[in-house]
Formats: C-alpha cells, sequence, structure tokens
C-alpha cells in the first residue's frame, strides 16, 4: 500500500470535515479495494441500465405491439436521455459521492419498479405511453449521470487513459451479459416484474456499498444508510409480494380468474377461467374463448381436408399450440402422423398437462399420433425433407416483422415444396372485416407462391368475422361437402360449406401488395389497419 493510500482512514473512523464549497468529496486517492468496488458498480450499473431498457421495450412490445417501433423508441430514448444527464453532471460540483448514492438510489426504485407501475397503468393506452416513456427517459437521465460522477471519484487513483478505457470497457461488458441473460435466464426463470424487482436491488446494495468507500461526515453517512436500507425495504416488499399483485391485476384486466400464468422467452401465457368460459391469452391478447373456438377451429381444417378429395395421413400443423387444430385433425381415423411446429414449449407443455387445456383439447398433445416440435417454423421448412398431404398454418397476427416472415412468399414457397402438387394447406389469415388489406395481401402472396387459392371466412363472437386463407396446387376449387360426419361437429354441416367462401361487397378482394422478406408490407398494413379498431 502507499502511503498516500495509508493515508486515507478508514471508512468507520471518518472525520468529520466541513468540505470547501465547490470542492469534490474526496479526501484522497481511494485505496486499491474502493477504487475495485467503484469499477464494479460500472458494471452493475451498465447491466442494471440496459435490463430496464429490456424490460420498458418488452412491455411495450407486449401492451402497444410492433415490437421493433417500441424497441427503436425505448433504445432511442433511453441513449437520448443517458446524454442529457451526462451533460447535467457537470453542474454536480461537491458531495460527490453522496450525490452518487442518492442517484444510484433513484435508478434502484425507478427501474425497480418499472415493470409493475407500467403493468397497473397498461389497461389504458395513453397513460401507458406517458408512463413508459417517462420512466425510460428518468431512468436514462439517472444512469447517464452515474458514470461521470464514477470517472471523477476515480481521478485521483487512475490516469485519464486508464481511467476511461476501464469504465468504458466495464460499461459495455455489463451491456453485453444484460443482453445475453436477459432472454435466455431472467426472463423465463424469473420473470419480467421479479428481474426488474431484482436488479433495483443490486443498485441499492450498491449504494450502500459506496457509503464505505470514501470518508464522509457522520451525518451524511447516517442518513445515506438510512435511505439505503428504507429502498432495500421497500424492493424487498415488492419482490415477495409483485406475484399476488400481478395475478389480482391480470384478474382485473381479463375480467375472469386466472388459473394459470406462465412467462417463456418470446411471451406471457395467461389462462382465465370463469363459470361460463376459459380463455387463453398472449401477450394480453386473446387467442380463443372456449364457448365459441370450436366455430374458428372447425372451418380452420375441415374444408381443408374436403378440399384435400382423399384421406389425409401426414399433416403438419405450424402454431397452434394449444393442439385444438389437432383435435379436430384427429377426428380422421386415417391420419397416422401429426407434426405440430410451435415455437413456445411453455405453451405446448401447458396444454399437453394442465387438466383445464387437456380437457380443451381432448388430450390431442399426448396422442401417439402427434409429434410435438418447439422450433421456429421457418427453420423447420428450411431444414425438412418429409412430405406432407395437409398443413394447418395457426400463426399469431402478423403484427411484428418476427412474425411477419411467416407470412412472406419465400415462406409460403418452402411450404409449397413440402407438400407436393396435391397436397393442400389452410392459413389463418387475421379478419377480412377489420384489416381487410391485410387478408387479401395474404390471398395475393400465396398466389406469388404458387398456390391456387380459395379464401373463407366465417363469424366467431369473441373477434367478429374472421378469414383463412386455402390454397393448393392446379385444380383447387372449393370443396362442395365435408368429409366427417356433421354429427360429430358443433358448427360446421354441408350445406353452410359454401357460404364460407362468398365474401360480401364490405369485405370482398381489393388490390393488395405481395409480401416479400426483405420488404414485409403486410406488417405495416396489418398495423395501420388494426390501430383504427383499438384506438
Amino acid at each position: 500500500m502507499s502511503a498516500s493510500e495509508a493515508s486515507v482512514p478508514p471508512p468507520n473512523e471518518a472525520p468529520e470535515v466541513p468540505e470547501a464549497p465547490g470542492q469534490d468529496a474526496v479526501a484522497g486517492p481511494p485505496r486499491r479495494a474502493a477504487r475495485a468496488a467503484l469499477l464494479a458498480s460500472v458494471f452493475v450499473i451498465a447491466t442494471s441500465g440496459l435490463i430496464y431498457e429490456l424490460i420498458t421495450g418488452t412491455l411495450a412490445s407486449y401492451v402497444l405491439g410492433d415490437s421493433v417501433a417500441q424497441f427503436s423508441f425505448v433504445i432511442g430514448l433511453y441513449l437520448f436521455a443517458m446524454g442529457i444527464g451526462s451533460y447535467l453532471s457537470q453542474y454536480l460540483e461537491s458531495k460527490l459521492l453522496e450525490r452518487f448514492v442518492e442517484i444510484e438510489l433513484g435508478v434502484a426504485l425507478v427501474g425497480g419498479l418499472s415493470a409493475p407501475l407500467l403493468f397497473k397503468v397498461y389497461t389504458a393506452s395513453g397513460a401507458f405511453r406517458v408512463l413508459l416513456y417517462g420512466l425510460v427517459l428518468l431512468i436514462g437521465m439517472l444512469v447517464g449521470l452515474e458514470i461521470p460522477l464514477l470517472i471523477r471519484l476515480l481521478k485521483f487513483s487512475l490516469d485519464l487513459k486508464q481511467l476511461v478505457a476501464r469504465v468504458l470497457t466495464l460499461d459495455y461488458i455489463g451491456a453485453l451479459v444484460a443482453s445475453l441473460l436477459f432472454p435466455s435466464l431472467l426472463l423465463p426463470r424469473l420473470g419480467i416484474h421479479q428481474t426488474g424487482l431484482f436488479f433495483g436491488l443490486l443498485n441499492a446494495f450498491v449504494a450502500l456499498g459506496s457509503t464505505f468507500l470514501f470518508p464522509i461526515t457522520r451525518a451524511d453517512r447516517f442518513r445515506l444508510r438510512a435511505l439505503c436500507a428504507l429502498t432495500v425495504l421497500v424492493l424487498g416488499a415488492a419482490f415477495a409480494m409483485v406475484t399476488q399483485f400481478v395475478e389480482r391485476a391480470e384478474a382485473i384486466y381479463f375480467g375472469a380468474p386466472v388459473v394459470h400464468s406462465a412467462q417463456s422467452p418470446y411471451q406471457r401465457m395467461v389462462l382465465t377461467q370463469s363459470p361460463r368460459t376459459t380463455r387463453l391469452f398472449l401477450n394480453g391478447n386473446l387467442q380463443f374463448s372456449s364457448d365459441d373456438e370450436y366455430r374458428y377451429h372447425e372451418v380452420l381444417v375441415h374444408p381443408a381436408v374436403a378440399a384435400l378429395g382423399r384421406d389425409p395421413r401426414r399433416v403438419l400443423i405450424l402454431g397452434g399450440g394449444d393442439g385444438l387444430a389437432a383435435r379436430e385433425l384427429l377426428r380422421y381415423p386415417s391420419v397416422e402422423q401429426v407434426t405440430l411446429v410451435d415455437l413456445d414449449a411453455v405453451v405446448t407443455d401447458a396444454f399437453r398437462t394442465l387438466p383445464i387445456a387437456t380437457r380443451l383439447n381432448q388430450g390431442a398433445l399426448t396422442d401417439r399420433r402427434v409429434t410435438v416440435r418447439n422450433e421456429d417454423a421457418y427453420k423447420f421448412l428450411e431444414g425438412c425433407t418429409e412430405s406432407f398431404d395437409l398443413a394447418i398454418v395457426d400463426f399469431p397476427d402478423p403484427g411484428n416483422y418476427a412474425v411477419g416472415k411467416l407470412y412472406t412468399d419465400a415462406f409460403y414457397q418452402l411450404l409449397r415444396e413440402r407438400l407436393g402438387v396435391r397436397g393442400v394447406v389452410v392459413v389463418q389469415a387475421t379478419s377480412p372485416q377489420y384489416a381487410r388489406e391485410s387478408f387479401w395481401t395474404i390471398v395475393t402472396t400465396m398466389e406469388a407462391a404458387g398456390f391456387m387459392t380459395a379464401p373463407l371466412h366465417v363469424y366467431v363472437p369473441s373477434f367478429g368475422e374472421w378469414g383463412f386463407v386455402l390454397a393448393g396446387g392446379e385444380g383447387l376449387a372449393a370443396p362442395g361437402g365435408l368429409r366427417i360426419e356433421a354429427s360429430t361437429l358443433r358448427y360446421l354441416d354441408s350445406a353452410g360449406l359454401p357460404e364460407l367462401f362468398r365474401f360480401p361487397r364490405d369485405i370482398g378482394r381489393v388490390a393488395a401488395p405481395i409480401n416479400r422478406l426483405n420488404d414485409q408490407k403486410l406488417v405495416a398494413i396489418y398495423t395501420r389497419e388494426w390501430s383504427v379498431w383499438t384506438r
């Protein structure tokens, strides 16, 4: 230890020396341990700052849709706010350690509580946006204030070249660690609320540890440690109670008790049950209601089987992790193999094991004929060498570019190769009533991929008028009758089949572009059309 290091009194024996106005609250160069602790703080600050950014971006994409736009807004606003904070740091001229601790506690509280606060108001879109961007601005400014303060606190122990290199290196490494941990570990294991609160606690402990690094007055030391203890208490209590809070809030928002919820790296799944119906929500969006889902799934599956003109044996389902489309397919004795490809194992596992779910799909996902593969459908088709008689495509609506690629001509060309000349496919294609141009864009895109198409639609009370595209090779025509006894179904019969393929004038065909992989026009069209109905 150098003489200058030895001259710094231990934190518990810090002299109460009044600080001259305009001077930093540093009595001398920090000890090696203190310097290492401050550098470690840079890593924690960078990691937690990006975690809060990812949390707000994820919640924004859940609530507002269009994940590309939301993450772009959040990242841009966060970096801008950091710049403001860095600029304002020059006006902090005294008691730098005290100011650093106070700012770190602010980051802990605002960042740690950001997810529960946003969740609380996400039923009101206007209020959600105001709070979202306000929190991003505040967190960014606070984090932007911290790094310059740490550099000034460390300036006596390292020359400028070493100091800037080490601080920025730790800052960038922290950002990398956060970006790797958030989707792979933190979000699926802790959940979005607990992740924010965990890092809030981490920030609070960094603030507490910082009070031991430099000599400060006894009054300031007592005040700062009391604030740290209070912050830890608040965040710890929130961490313990957030699960109950989320369950109560979700029950109010969804209008029924939540019987199962889970977070995956891709989405939040919620199952609710009331005396009348069971409902599935993904990222807050209704996927089905048990009192009318049979309309949707019967029209999704049985006209396609009828159009095939022969008994289906090998069937591919893309999406449909709830097993309800598989349930309808398994009504046909001829079916020998169903390959179901759904990205999210959280969904397929729930509908394979939960009694409330297996009652709905009649145990379809545990049927010996069904093979479930949890992988990206696009990559599956790229590597697939099997051929199928029939394909059922039941993806979510194309509200973002990750899903939009599954509605492109390139995707449909891959699918066509797996079906051959005689194969038939049916695609969930959103509402021709609420998203008319989007629906006909899907039709146009499938035709550009070489399919003959026969669009159809059905009224589902939970959703309104809903559309599908039946497609196949040369000679495909709308079927004239079903290949299953109508008495085994709840809605569909042969007499009503032709009406599904007739489109009234107000939802009839309009000019629409081809949705290509390098220019996903469908996502922009879909977002524009649905935004009119969700204002």
